[in-house]
């Protein structure tokens, strides 16, 4: 788990530059900076590192990593480079560390760009081949190490964090892209990555599953090495699909469990993050410690849920108490260090989790990050399947689990209604929810309207893809990278495992809502490791806060601050409608997100 940045162009970059931007990553890599600079025929390279050790600790392992014309700097880990190495050695290649590292430029000198079919894990990493004098860059699956770049006429600039870019480019600004910094007010987190814009005009984020080419003439060439499918595979029986769901989650957690440091895991109420508490403590007998937050806020407060699988696995608990207490410079300080707002008051709370993760001296830290995007774990997901079975037999039975089970924990109006797809299959509003009245506060017009690609006829399939691909997952992987990383601190996401999803996406439909269960097959699949409490419990669970918890608006000092007549974001945002907002406690759901989108894109804009 590291920090890569790097160019390749015309351009002489001075050592000055070079050197602040080591000093720039060294939160994601304390243990070990460095970088090499090639030049041929007027072509100069630069691979800059940072490392944070996980994986074999020697310095041998220390990157840019050289084998013949060949040096990588790479971020992530390839979980699988124990069986990847014993199938080198079988071919009398012999490894000289029992790092991840050199596995992965080994089958780069065996398959070329092939290489990332035989990798299971998470990945952004820059190979500059020498002898093909190319720039070889990769991004994992799920995209869940993040590889930005910019493309000057002169240059092409990458790296794992905005800073790092803007850095090694010197005097060469940025320029707010205004519209996706509207969009994401308006719009909310959902609308941040259905294309490659950032919030920076000149900066592009490369694509899920997708290598990159860059030739010394700069011509760029882009291929997408994977491309996510469902396919139902109706021969398999329920039992099957339990059995299968339970075999591709052990076996994930067994190779994500490799560490040469310590790990700890985030633990909402939630089945997700419980699912593997549960299964490192009983099923591997990891000596678990696990770390929750708590909210004052009672529709937030998860205690009892966290307690339970506390008590039940007996593993170390630690509880993070959200306060008012130094929230506004914490914030800031986050902001200035994620380049970009944060997404979402959940993800803010994360990175106070990860303070007190890494306070305690871990290195990893576990999350249950898209669970419910892959086994149907949000309540539109059992409307859409309502909508599926509406001409079976079965239709009755899942609306009486419906309306008996499901409807009474949820919130949003829109989706309290059985037959919302029934009457309106393409109906996609609540995706993008209240943007209409938050578009409504803005002082300039925006009309951008929902978009979704296409991936499968099937409409529950397509929007759990769309979930995982564009909207959820992206912002999630986001978030928790540089959350987990400003304190030095690897997050690991066993549920984004390709084995896993493409055993799951060929399960039928049926079997994955089932008794007034949503996340039927992961409920079932954890019988016997997960306690029944949470395994049994309907309502839908995870990080998160109000806004009025993390702020008090009585206080004048707190008021006069997002209230500022002089904030850049009052060209954007009607002030009075924001006073009007402040004076509700507690806010409405709605308005507590709106007033946290705004409150970060005000201290975006004075940053920048």
């Amino acid at each position: 788990m590291c920090g890569i940045a790097g160019y390749i162009g015309k351009e002489i970059i001075d050592k000055q530059a070079l050197y602040k931007t080591l000093s720039l990553m060294k939160n994601r890599g304390p243990d070990h900076q460095n970088y090499r600079y090639i030049e041929h025929n007027n072509t100069r390279t630069y691979l800059l590192h940072s490392r944070l050790g996980i994986i074999d600790l020697d310095n041998r392992s220390n990157q840019p990593y050289i084998l013949g014309d060949c040096t990588l700097i790479f971020n992530g880990e390839i979980y699988n480079h124990v069986e990847l190495r014993d199938v080198l050695e079988k071919q009398g290649i012999k490894c000289q560390t029992t790092s991840d590292t050199e596995v992965l430029l080994r089958y780069y000198l065996l398959y070329g760009e092939d290489c990332v079919s035989h990798f299971e894990g998470m990945w952004a990493f820059a190979i500059y081949d020498e002898g093909r004098r190319k720039l070889f860059l990769s991004r994992d699956r799920f995209a869940e190490k993040p590889l930005y770049y910019c493309q000057t006429k002169n240059g092409f600039y990458y790296g794992s964090e905005i800073k790092f870019i803007r850095s090694l480019m010197g005097s060469n600004p940025l320029t707010i892209n205004n519209k996706h910094l509207i969009r994401y007010l308006v719009q909310g987190y959902k609308s941040l990555y259905k294309t490659e814009e950032t919030f920076f005009n000149e900066i592009r984020e490369i694509k899920y599953a997708t290598n990159l080419v860059v030739n010394p003439d700069l011509k760029i060439r882009a291929c997408r090495y994977w491309t996510p499918q469902s396919r139902n595979n109706d021969n398999i029986s329920i039992n099957d699909a339990i059995d299968g769901a339970r075999h591709f989650l052990l076996e994930s957690m067994r190779v994500r469990l490799r560490s040469d440091v310590p790990m700890a895991f985030c633990l909402s109420g939630g089945v997700d993050s419980a699912s593997l508490v549960s299964i490192a403590a009983k099923y591997f007998n990891y000596d678990v410690s696990s770390f929750s937050i708590i909210d004052s806020d009672e529709r937030y407060n998860e205690y009892d849920n966290i307690k339970a699988t506390v008590d039940d696995t007996s593993c170390k608990s630690t509880l993070v108490k959200l306060s008012h207490e130094g929230i506004l410079p914490r914030l800031q300080a986050l902001i200035q260090y994620h380049d970009v707002p944060i997404a979402t008051i959940t993800y803010f709370v994360h990175s106070m989790l990860s303070e007190q993760i890494s306070k305690r001296g871990y290195r990893v830290a576990f999350s249950g990050t898209s669970a419910d995007e892959l086994f149907t774990g949000y309540y539109d997901h059992f409307i859409l399947h309502l909508n599926a079975v509406s001409d079976s037999p079965d239709y009755a039975g899942y609306l009486k689990s419906w309306n008996d089970n499901i409807q009474q924990y949820v919130r949003n109006p829109i989706l309290r209604n059985p037959n919302l797809y029934r009457d309106t299959p393409q109906y996609r509003e609540h995706v993008y929810d209240n943007s209409l009245e938050f578009a409504g506060l803005l002082k300039v017009s925006f009309d951008e309207i929902f978009t979704e690609e296409y991936f499968t006829e099937n409409l529950l399939r397509n929007r759990m893809m769309n979930e995982l691909f564009h909207e959820s997952t992206p912002v999630i992987l986001h978030e928790d990278d540089l959350n987990s990383m400003y304190y030095s601190l690897e997050n690991r996401s066993p549920f984004l495992d390709s084995r896993l999803f493409e055993f799951i996406y060929s399960v039928p439909d049926e079997y994955l809502i089932q008794g007034g269960y949503g996340k039927y097959i992961l409920r079932e699949s954890m019988k016997g490791i997960l306690n029944d409490t949470v395994r049994l419990d309907r309502r839908k669970k995870g990080f998160n806060a109000s806004i009025n918890s993390l702020f008090d608006f009585s206080e004048t000092e707190t008021r006069e601050y997002f209230l500022e007549p002089e904030s850049p974001i009052f060209e954007l945002v009607d002030r009075e409608s924001v006073s009007e907002m402040l004076n509700l406690n507690p806010a409405p759901n709605h308005y507590s997100k709106f007033l946290f989108s705004f409150i970060n894109a005000k201290i975006f804009l004075e940053m920048n």
